[in-house]
């Protein structure tokens, strides 16, 4: 067992090489809006992508973010025989590879649909009750900060009630869930800040070239 899984190690590292992938500036070079960190919040994920370039570079660049996390924990599944510890250790370095890439110098986004993407593998419904949470705030305040916040904050409750019927996660798993949310939630301390102050933007959709 011990052989199987020092075997394994490569895993994590290369999750963390797939987060790292800064989709968002990729996009947005794509559709010629420059580079994204040079615009709007300077944030890399899909909500500043869809303020500098579109709704649809911005829908892209959620997907292939979520994908980062997805696709990280399916490998790390496949190679462990499902593995519930190599998969969100799989998952969490994929969002810490989206977080802190190592190609941007380790400025990154804040990680909020790699970890959706990391969710949907480990459980959907789960991640169902946070996007449902995540909707609900966005509508109801239009901060996407506070809806990405209180999504994230819930999913660790969320991975507990809707792990499996009748039974709690495994320890590893609740680890999982607690750790990315406290990064999701760290990563948006300056929204945090401006929404103390009031000086928080609301979303709408469309271009932006001046958007905090």
């Amino acid at each position: 067992m011990r052989q199987i899984s020092l075997s394994l190690v490569w895993i994590p590292v290369a999750a963390y090489l797939l987060g790292s992938i800064p989709f968002g500036l990729l996009v947005t070079k794509l559709f010629g809006a420059g580079d994204v960190r040079a615009a709007g919040s300077g944030n890399v994920g899909a909500t500043n992508v869809t303020r500098v370039a579109g709704p649809f570079a911005g829908i892209l660049t959620l997907l292939l973010d979520a994908a980062k996390g997805s696709v990280a924990v399916w490998l790390a599944a496949h190679f462990s025989g499902e593995l519930s510890g190599w998969m969100v250790l799989a998952g969490l370095a994929a969002l810490i590879g989206h977080c802190f890439p190592v190609w941007l110098r380790f400025h990154g986004g804040k990680g909020v649909a790699t970890a959706a993407g990391m969710f949907l593998m480990l459980s959907p419904l789960a991640l169902l009750g946070s996007v449902l949470l995540f909707i609900v705030v966005v509508v109801i305040s239009r901060y996407v900060s506070l809806g990405s916040i209180a999504a994230a904050a819930a999913m660790p409750l969320l991975i507990y009630l809707f792990w499996a019927p009748h039974h709690a996660p495994p320890l590893i798993v609740t680890f999982g869930a607690f750790a990315a949310a406290i990064l999701v939630v760290y990563k948006h301390d300056a929204n945090i800040q401006r929404l103390v102050e009031g000086r928080e933007p609301r979303f709408s959709f469309g271009k932006s070239k001046d958007g905090k």
